[in-house]
C-alpha cells in the first residue's frame, strides 16, 4: 500500500517531534541544540537551489519556523 505524502510527513513530523521532545527531557541535548536544528532545517529549505519544489521548500522552511515561534519542539521553561 502506498501512503500519501501528506499522511507519510504528518507521521514523520509526528515522530520528530516526539524524539527531540525526550533528547531533552532526558538531557540528552539542550534546547539550544534542538532549535538549532530546526533553525538548520528551516534554513536548508528556504535556501535550496531553485527548481520545481520552490513552493513545497518554502512551505516547509514556513512551518519549521511556526514551530519555533509556537515552541511546540521544546518544552521551553
Amino acid at each position: 500500500m502506498t501512503v500519501p505524502n501528506d499522511i507519510a510527513g504528518t507521521a514523520a513530523l509526528a515522530i520528530l517531534e516526539s524524539l527531540l521532545l525526550e533528547l531533552n527531557d532526558h538531557k540528552l541535548l539542550p534546547e539550544h541544540e534542538i532549535v538549532g536544528i530546526l533553525k538548520d532545517a528551516a534554513t536548508a529549505h528556504r535556501n535550496a537551489p531553485p527548481g520545481a519544489h520552490d513552493a513545497l521548500n518554502a512551505a516547509v522552511s514556513d512551518l519549521i519556523n511556526s514551530i519555533l515561534a509556537g515552541g511546540n519542539s521544546v518544552r521551553r521553561r
